[in-house]
């Protein structure tokens, strides 16, 4: 069984900053991508950044230049870094993780919510 254990929301002004951590426990190896999605009430989820294995980051337009996704491969844990919030980041944050180049686990989600 594998769990991703997020972290790391709050309630915040817009301008200030908060930092996600995603970590993944139990029996899981070889983690390939690690990714961030989000979905605001009444909308699709979407990606906001992601990481490969590799190191090579990658993010939505939306938040480019704001939020830096890292990841630490020895405690299997990602992060999101964000600054600047603003209002429309307000959503709920999950981690997704790409594991043995076929496994796909989900995280039970965080709440961010930016105030104007």
């Amino acid at each position: 069984q594998v769990y991703l254990v997020e972290s790391g929301g709050g309630l915040v002004q817009a301008g200030g900053s908060l930092r996600l951590s995603c970590a993944a426990t139990g029996s899981i190896f070889s983690i390939n991508a690690m990714k961030w999605y989000r979905q605001a009430p009444g909308k699709q989820r979407e990606l906001v950044a992601g990481v490969t294995s590799g190191g090579s980051t990658a993010y939505a337009d939306s938040v480019k230049g704001r939020f830096a996704v890292s990841r630490d491969n020895a405690q299997n844990t990602v992060y999101l870094q964000m600054n600047n919030l603003k209002p429309e980041d307000t959503a709920r944050y999950y981690c997704n993780i790409l594991w043995a180049n076929h496994y796909d686990s989900w995280g039970q989600g965080t709440q961010v919510t930016v105030s104007s």
